[in-house]
Protein backbone atom coordinates (compact mmCIF):
# COMPACT_ATOMS: atom_id res chain seq x y z
CA UNK A 1 0.00 0.00 0.00
CA UNK A 2 1.38 3.40 -1.01
CA UNK A 3 0.31 6.90 0.08
CA UNK A 4 -0.96 5.74 3.46
CA UNK A 5 -0.66 9.08 5.25
CA UNK A 6 -3.68 11.18 4.28
CA UNK A 7 -4.59 14.61 5.60
CA UNK A 8 -8.32 15.42 5.58
CA UNK A 9 -9.27 19.06 5.95
CA UNK A 10 -12.64 19.33 7.70
CA UNK A 11 -14.32 17.21 10.39
CA UNK A 12 -17.66 17.42 8.61
CA UNK A 13 -19.89 14.51 7.55
CA UNK A 14 -17.66 13.96 4.51
CA UNK A 15 -14.49 14.28 6.59
CA UNK A 16 -15.49 11.95 9.41
CA UNK A 17 -16.92 9.36 7.00
CA UNK A 18 -13.76 9.46 4.90
CA UNK A 19 -11.58 9.11 8.00
CA UNK A 20 -13.49 6.01 9.08
CA UNK A 21 -13.31 4.27 5.72
CA UNK A 22 -9.66 5.16 5.09
CA UNK A 23 -8.69 3.75 8.46
CA UNK A 24 -10.77 0.64 7.80
CA UNK A 25 -8.93 0.15 4.50
CA UNK A 26 -5.54 0.40 6.20
CA UNK A 27 -4.62 4.06 5.67
CA UNK A 28 -3.47 6.44 8.41
CA UNK A 29 -5.73 9.52 8.23
CA UNK A 30 -5.22 12.81 10.04
CA UNK A 31 -8.16 15.24 10.26
CA UNK A 32 -7.61 18.97 10.75
CA UNK A 33 -10.61 21.07 11.78
CA UNK A 34 -10.76 24.82 12.35
CA UNK A 35 -13.46 24.51 15.05
CA UNK A 36 -12.34 23.64 18.60
CA UNK A 37 -14.40 20.43 18.62
CA UNK A 38 -16.89 18.41 16.60
CA UNK A 39 -19.83 20.67 15.76
CA UNK A 40 -22.96 19.67 17.64
CA UNK A 41 -26.61 20.44 16.88
CA UNK A 42 -27.37 21.77 13.42
CA UNK A 43 -30.40 21.32 11.23
CA UNK A 44 -32.24 18.11 10.38
CA UNK A 45 -30.98 16.20 7.37
CA UNK A 46 -32.22 13.19 5.42
CA UNK A 47 -30.37 9.98 4.58
CA UNK A 48 -31.88 8.13 1.66
CA UNK A 49 -31.04 5.91 -1.29
CA UNK A 50 -27.37 5.04 -1.71
CA UNK A 51 -26.41 7.07 1.37
CA UNK A 52 -28.59 4.80 3.50
CA UNK A 53 -26.61 1.87 2.12
CA UNK A 54 -23.35 3.61 3.10
CA UNK A 55 -24.62 4.14 6.65
CA UNK A 56 -25.59 0.46 6.79
CA UNK A 57 -22.17 -0.65 5.54
CA UNK A 58 -20.55 1.65 8.08
CA UNK A 59 -22.39 -0.28 10.78
CA UNK A 60 -24.26 2.59 12.40
CA UNK A 61 -27.75 2.32 10.87
CA UNK A 62 -29.36 1.21 14.14
CA UNK A 63 -27.63 4.05 16.00
CA UNK A 64 -28.80 6.56 13.41
CA UNK A 65 -32.37 5.30 13.69
CA UNK A 66 -32.17 5.62 17.48
CA UNK A 67 -31.36 9.33 17.00
CA UNK A 68 -34.11 9.99 14.47
CA UNK A 69 -35.89 13.32 14.69
CA UNK A 70 -39.27 11.56 14.72
CA UNK A 71 -40.94 14.59 13.14
CA UNK A 72 -44.58 13.55 12.78
CA UNK A 73 -45.77 16.07 10.22
CA UNK A 74 -45.77 19.59 8.91
CA UNK A 75 -48.27 22.34 8.23
CA UNK A 76 -48.31 25.42 6.04
CA UNK A 77 -49.71 28.39 7.97
CA UNK A 78 -51.04 31.77 6.94
CA UNK A 79 -50.22 35.13 8.51
CA UNK A 80 -52.73 34.52 11.30
CA UNK A 81 -51.19 31.14 12.12
CA UNK A 82 -54.06 29.08 10.70
CA UNK A 83 -52.96 25.72 9.31
CA UNK A 84 -54.08 25.73 5.70
CA UNK A 85 -52.39 22.50 4.59
CA UNK A 86 -50.99 19.55 6.56
CA UNK A 87 -48.95 16.52 5.51
CA UNK A 88 -47.35 13.63 7.39
CA UNK A 89 -43.67 13.87 8.27
CA UNK A 90 -42.30 11.56 5.58
CA UNK A 91 -44.31 13.21 2.82
CA UNK A 92 -43.38 16.68 4.08
CA UNK A 93 -39.71 15.68 4.02
CA UNK A 94 -39.74 13.76 0.75
CA UNK A 95 -38.94 10.44 2.43
CA UNK A 96 -40.03 6.88 1.76
CA UNK A 97 -39.53 3.43 3.26
CA UNK A 98 -36.40 3.19 5.36
CA UNK A 99 -35.17 6.77 4.82
CA UNK A 100 -33.82 8.32 8.01
CA UNK A 101 -33.99 11.91 9.27
CA UNK A 102 -31.47 12.97 11.93
CA UNK A 103 -29.88 16.15 13.19
CA UNK A 104 -26.68 16.90 11.34
CA UNK A 105 -24.70 17.20 14.57
CA UNK A 106 -25.97 13.85 15.84
CA UNK A 107 -24.85 12.09 12.66
CA UNK A 108 -21.45 13.77 12.80
CA UNK A 109 -20.98 12.75 16.42
CA UNK A 110 -21.87 9.13 15.61
CA UNK A 111 -19.35 9.06 12.76
CA UNK A 112 -16.67 10.81 14.81
CA UNK A 113 -17.03 8.38 17.72
CA UNK A 114 -16.75 5.51 15.27
CA UNK A 115 -13.49 6.82 13.82
CA UNK A 116 -11.96 8.36 16.95
CA UNK A 117 -9.62 5.43 17.58
CA UNK A 118 -6.84 5.22 15.03
CA UNK A 119 -7.49 8.65 13.54
CA UNK A 120 -5.49 11.73 14.54
CA UNK A 121 -7.69 14.82 14.99
CA UNK A 122 -6.22 18.34 15.09
CA UNK A 123 -8.94 20.68 16.32
CA UNK A 124 -8.56 24.46 16.38
CA UNK A 125 -6.18 24.41 13.42
CA UNK A 126 -6.26 24.74 9.65
CA UNK A 127 -4.06 24.50 6.56
CA UNK A 128 -2.13 27.71 5.90
CA UNK A 129 -0.28 26.42 2.83
CA UNK A 130 0.10 23.18 0.91
CA UNK A 131 2.96 22.62 -1.53
CA UNK A 132 3.42 19.47 -3.56
CA UNK A 133 6.96 18.15 -3.19
CA UNK A 134 8.75 15.03 -4.41
CA UNK A 135 7.74 12.98 -1.38
CA UNK A 136 4.14 14.21 -1.03
CA UNK A 137 2.45 17.43 0.05
CA UNK A 138 4.23 19.73 2.49
CA UNK A 139 1.57 21.29 4.71
CA UNK A 140 2.09 24.27 6.97
CA UNK A 141 -0.67 24.66 9.57
CA UNK A 142 -1.97 27.90 11.02
CA UNK A 143 -0.41 26.74 14.30
CA UNK A 144 3.01 26.95 12.61
CA UNK A 145 3.75 23.23 12.48
CA UNK A 146 4.93 21.79 9.17
CA UNK A 147 4.39 18.18 8.05
CA UNK A 148 4.51 16.16 4.84
CA UNK A 149 1.52 13.99 3.92
CA UNK A 150 1.17 11.60 1.00
CA UNK A 151 -2.24 13.00 0.03
CA UNK A 152 -4.50 15.92 1.03
CA UNK A 153 -8.30 15.71 0.82
CA UNK A 154 -10.50 18.79 1.14
CA UNK A 155 -13.73 18.02 2.98
CA UNK A 156 -14.12 21.59 4.21
CA UNK A 157 -17.40 22.70 2.71
CA UNK A 158 -18.77 25.26 0.28
CA UNK A 159 -16.04 27.81 1.09
CA UNK A 160 -13.27 25.20 1.04
CA UNK A 161 -9.85 26.47 2.05
CA UNK A 162 -8.27 23.37 0.50
CA UNK A 163 -9.96 24.06 -2.83
CA UNK A 164 -8.76 27.66 -2.79
CA UNK A 165 -5.17 26.59 -2.13
CA UNK A 166 -5.11 23.91 -4.84
CA UNK A 167 -7.53 25.20 -7.48
CA UNK A 168 -7.79 28.97 -6.96
CA UNK A 169 -10.36 31.51 -5.70
CA UNK A 170 -13.85 30.17 -5.10
CA UNK A 171 -15.58 32.69 -7.36
CA UNK A 172 -14.80 30.62 -10.45
CA UNK A 173 -16.42 27.48 -9.00
CA UNK A 174 -19.42 28.66 -6.97
CA UNK A 175 -22.77 29.17 -8.72
CA UNK A 176 -25.18 31.40 -6.78
CA UNK A 177 -28.79 30.22 -7.07
CA UNK A 178 -30.19 33.61 -6.04
CA UNK A 179 -31.30 32.76 -2.50
CA UNK A 180 -30.01 32.86 1.07
CA UNK A 181 -30.57 30.51 3.98
CA UNK A 182 -30.29 30.98 7.73
CA UNK A 183 -30.94 28.57 10.58
CA UNK A 184 -30.45 28.69 14.34
CA UNK A 185 -31.88 27.45 17.64
CA UNK A 186 -34.88 29.22 19.18
CA UNK A 187 -37.08 28.66 22.24
CA UNK A 188 -40.02 26.36 21.50
CA UNK A 189 -42.57 29.07 22.33
CA UNK A 190 -45.21 27.43 20.12
CA UNK A 191 -44.89 24.18 22.10
CA UNK A 192 -44.33 22.15 18.96
CA UNK A 193 -44.11 18.41 19.50
CA UNK A 194 -42.08 16.89 16.65
CA UNK A 195 -43.85 19.15 14.22
CA UNK A 196 -42.92 21.72 11.57
CA UNK A 197 -44.74 24.95 10.72
CA UNK A 198 -43.96 26.85 7.51
CA UNK A 199 -45.03 30.37 6.60
CA UNK A 200 -44.71 31.51 3.00
CA UNK A 201 -44.69 35.13 1.82
CA UNK A 202 -43.66 36.45 -1.59
CA UNK A 203 -39.92 35.71 -1.99
CA UNK A 204 -39.59 34.79 1.69
CA UNK A 205 -40.19 31.56 3.62
CA UNK A 206 -39.87 31.09 7.36
CA UNK A 207 -40.32 27.88 9.31
CA UNK A 208 -39.80 26.43 12.75
CA UNK A 209 -39.76 22.85 13.94
CA UNK A 210 -39.09 20.67 16.96
CA UNK A 211 -37.54 17.21 17.03
CA UNK A 212 -37.46 14.29 19.45
CA UNK A 213 -35.17 14.70 22.47
CA UNK A 214 -34.88 18.47 21.89
CA UNK A 215 -36.64 20.79 24.32
CA UNK A 216 -36.01 23.77 22.04
CA UNK A 217 -36.74 24.32 18.39
CA UNK A 218 -35.04 25.48 15.20
CA UNK A 219 -35.92 28.44 13.01
CA UNK A 220 -35.07 28.46 9.33
CA UNK A 221 -35.33 31.25 6.78
CA UNK A 222 -35.08 31.09 2.98
CA UNK A 223 -35.33 34.23 0.88
CA UNK A 224 -34.67 35.39 -2.67
CA UNK A 225 -32.11 38.13 -3.15
CA UNK A 226 -29.57 39.62 -5.47
CA UNK A 227 -26.00 38.86 -4.31
CA UNK A 228 -25.36 40.43 -0.90
CA UNK A 229 -22.03 42.02 -0.02
CA UNK A 230 -21.01 40.90 3.48
CA UNK A 231 -18.17 39.40 5.47
CA UNK A 232 -19.00 35.73 5.97
CA UNK A 233 -16.85 35.76 9.12
CA UNK A 234 -19.00 38.52 10.69
CA UNK A 235 -22.16 36.93 12.19
CA UNK A 236 -23.49 40.23 13.51
CA UNK A 237 -23.53 41.69 9.98
CA UNK A 238 -25.28 38.53 8.75
CA UNK A 239 -27.90 38.77 11.49
CA UNK A 240 -28.68 42.32 10.42
CA UNK A 241 -29.07 41.21 6.80
CA UNK A 242 -31.52 38.53 7.90
CA UNK A 243 -33.50 40.91 10.11
CA UNK A 244 -33.66 43.49 7.31
CA UNK A 245 -34.87 40.87 4.82
CA UNK A 246 -37.79 39.97 7.10
CA UNK A 247 -38.56 43.44 8.47
CA UNK A 248 -42.30 43.98 9.02
CA UNK A 249 -43.10 40.35 8.20
CA UNK A 250 -46.05 38.75 10.00
CA UNK A 251 -46.85 35.39 11.61
CA UNK A 252 -44.24 34.41 14.25
CA UNK A 253 -41.34 35.92 12.31
CA UNK A 254 -40.70 38.86 14.69
CA UNK A 255 -40.52 36.52 17.68
CA UNK A 256 -38.23 34.09 15.87
CA UNK A 257 -35.93 36.99 14.98
CA UNK A 258 -35.84 38.07 18.64
CA UNK A 259 -33.86 34.88 19.38
CA UNK A 260 -31.07 35.93 17.02
CA UNK A 261 -29.05 37.60 19.73
CA UNK A 262 -28.90 34.50 21.93
CA UNK A 263 -28.45 31.88 19.20
CA UNK A 264 -25.26 29.84 19.82
CA UNK A 265 -25.44 28.11 16.44
CA UNK A 266 -26.37 30.87 13.99
CA UNK A 267 -25.76 29.95 10.34
CA UNK A 268 -26.15 32.19 7.29
CA UNK A 269 -25.01 31.66 3.71
CA UNK A 270 -26.04 31.82 0.10
CA UNK A 271 -27.77 28.89 -1.54
CA UNK A 272 -25.04 27.97 -3.97
CA UNK A 273 -23.59 25.05 -5.85
CA UNK A 274 -20.01 24.07 -6.63
CA UNK A 275 -19.07 23.00 -10.16
CA UNK A 276 -15.57 21.83 -11.12
CA UNK A 277 -14.34 20.04 -14.22
CA UNK A 278 -12.16 17.83 -12.01
CA UNK A 279 -12.19 17.09 -8.29
CA UNK A 280 -8.47 16.43 -7.98
CA UNK A 281 -5.21 18.11 -8.82
CA UNK A 282 -1.99 16.22 -8.28
CA UNK A 283 -2.03 14.76 -4.78
CA UNK A 284 -5.02 16.85 -3.62
CA UNK A 285 -8.66 15.83 -4.03
CA UNK A 286 -12.02 17.21 -2.89
CA UNK A 287 -15.09 15.49 -1.47
CA UNK A 288 -18.57 16.57 -0.36
CA UNK A 289 -19.58 20.23 -0.58
CA UNK A 290 -16.00 21.28 -1.34
CA UNK A 291 -16.19 19.36 -4.62
CA UNK A 292 -19.87 19.30 -5.61
CA UNK A 293 -22.13 21.18 -3.23
CA UNK A 294 -25.72 20.75 -4.44
CA UNK A 295 -27.07 23.37 -1.97
CA UNK A 296 -29.36 22.67 1.01
CA UNK A 297 -32.32 23.07 -1.36
CA UNK A 298 -31.41 19.76 -2.99
CA UNK A 299 -32.00 17.82 0.24
CA UNK A 300 -29.05 15.67 -0.82
CA UNK A 301 -25.95 17.39 0.57
CA UNK A 302 -25.45 14.84 3.33
CA UNK A 303 -26.07 11.95 0.96
CA UNK A 304 -23.47 13.28 -1.48
CA UNK A 305 -20.98 13.61 1.39
CA UNK A 306 -21.57 10.07 2.67
CA UNK A 307 -21.48 8.43 -0.75
CA UNK A 308 -18.55 10.52 -1.99
CA UNK A 309 -16.42 9.68 1.05
CA UNK A 310 -17.23 5.98 0.77
CA UNK A 311 -16.36 5.88 -2.93
CA UNK A 312 -13.16 7.93 -2.60
CA UNK A 313 -11.84 5.77 0.23
CA UNK A 314 -12.86 2.62 -1.62
CA UNK A 315 -11.14 3.60 -4.85
CA UNK A 316 -7.94 4.50 -2.97
CA UNK A 317 -8.03 1.06 -1.38
CA UNK A 318 -8.77 -0.68 -4.70
CA UNK A 319 -5.81 1.13 -6.30
CA UNK A 320 -3.57 0.23 -3.35
CA UNK A 321 -3.01 3.93 -2.70
CA UNK A 322 -2.16 4.92 -6.28
CA UNK A 323 -3.78 8.35 -6.21
CA UNK A 324 -3.80 8.92 -9.97
CA UNK A 325 -5.76 5.74 -10.62
CA UNK A 326 -7.98 6.21 -7.56
CA UNK A 327 -8.89 9.86 -8.14
CA UNK A 328 -9.81 9.16 -11.77
CA UNK A 329 -11.97 6.19 -10.76
CA UNK A 330 -13.63 8.24 -8.00
CA UNK A 331 -14.71 10.84 -10.55
CA UNK A 332 -16.01 8.21 -12.97
CA UNK A 333 -18.08 6.56 -10.26
CA UNK A 334 -19.47 9.77 -8.79
CA UNK A 335 -19.99 12.16 -11.73
CA UNK A 336 -23.46 10.98 -12.85
CA UNK A 337 -24.68 10.72 -9.25
CA UNK A 338 -23.50 14.26 -8.54
CA UNK A 339 -25.07 15.69 -11.68
CA UNK A 340 -28.45 14.09 -10.97
CA UNK A 341 -28.49 15.40 -7.41
CA UNK A 342 -27.32 18.88 -8.32
CA UNK A 343 -30.31 19.21 -10.65
CA UNK A 344 -32.56 19.09 -7.59
CA UNK A 345 -31.31 22.36 -6.07
CA UNK A 346 -32.60 24.88 -8.64
CA UNK A 347 -35.76 22.83 -9.12
CA UNK A 348 -36.66 22.43 -5.44
CA UNK A 349 -36.01 26.01 -4.36
CA UNK A 350 -38.70 27.28 -6.72
CA UNK A 351 -41.25 25.34 -4.66
CA UNK A 352 -39.75 26.41 -1.33
CA UNK A 353 -39.62 30.16 -1.98
CA UNK A 354 -42.56 31.43 -4.06
CA UNK A 355 -42.39 34.62 -6.06
CA UNK A 356 -45.93 36.07 -5.85
CA UNK A 357 -49.13 36.01 -3.79
CA UNK A 358 -50.91 34.30 -6.67
CA UNK A 359 -48.30 31.53 -6.81
CA UNK A 360 -48.63 31.06 -3.05
CA UNK A 361 -52.43 30.86 -3.26
CA UNK A 362 -52.35 28.27 -6.04
CA UNK A 363 -49.77 26.05 -4.33
CA UNK A 364 -51.51 26.17 -0.94
CA UNK A 365 -54.84 25.30 -2.55
CA UNK A 366 -53.29 22.30 -4.28
CA UNK A 367 -51.67 21.10 -1.05
CA UNK A 368 -54.87 21.56 0.94
CA UNK A 369 -56.89 19.55 -1.59
CA UNK A 370 -54.22 16.89 -1.86
CA UNK A 371 -54.18 16.41 1.90
CA UNK A 372 -57.87 15.46 1.86
CA UNK A 373 -57.98 13.22 -1.20
CA UNK A 374 -58.13 9.40 -0.96
CA UNK A 375 -55.03 7.80 -2.41
CA UNK A 376 -52.98 10.88 -1.61
CA UNK A 377 -49.99 8.67 -0.74
CA UNK A 378 -49.69 7.51 -4.35
CA UNK A 379 -50.04 11.06 -5.61
CA UNK A 380 -47.39 12.38 -3.23
CA UNK A 381 -45.07 9.53 -4.24
CA UNK A 382 -45.05 11.06 -7.71
CA UNK A 383 -44.13 14.44 -6.22
CA UNK A 384 -41.12 13.06 -4.34
CA UNK A 385 -40.08 10.70 -7.15
CA UNK A 386 -37.32 12.98 -8.56
CA UNK A 387 -35.41 13.16 -5.26
CA UNK A 388 -35.73 9.42 -4.71
CA UNK A 389 -34.53 8.73 -8.24
CA UNK A 390 -31.50 10.98 -7.78
CA UNK A 391 -30.74 9.41 -4.39
CA UNK A 392 -30.44 6.00 -6.05
CA UNK A 393 -28.54 7.13 -9.16
CA UNK A 394 -25.41 5.14 -8.30
CA UNK A 395 -24.64 1.46 -7.76
CA UNK A 396 -22.17 1.18 -4.93
CA UNK A 397 -19.23 -1.15 -5.27
CA UNK A 398 -18.33 -3.51 -2.46
CA UNK A 399 -14.77 -2.41 -1.82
Amino acid sequence: MQNKHVLISGASIAGTTLAYWLRRHGFQPTVVERAPAIREGGYKIDIRGAALDVVSRTGVLDTVRAHRTDVQGGSIVNAAGKRVATLDGDTFGGREGGDAEILRGDLNRILYDLAADGVEYRFGDSIASATEVETGVEVVFDSGESRVFDLVIGADGLHSNTRALAFGPEGQFIKDLGYYVSIYSVPNHLNLDRWELTYVAPQRTALTYSTAKDTGAKAMFLFASEPLDYDRHDPEAQKKLLADAYANESWEVPRLLEALGEAPDFYFDSLSQVHLDHWSKGRTALVGDAAYCASPASGQGTSLALVGAYVLAGELAAAKGDHRTAFAAYEREMRHFVEENQKLGPSNIKHMVLRSKRQISVQLTILAILGRLPGKERMMAKVIEPIQKAAKAITLKDY
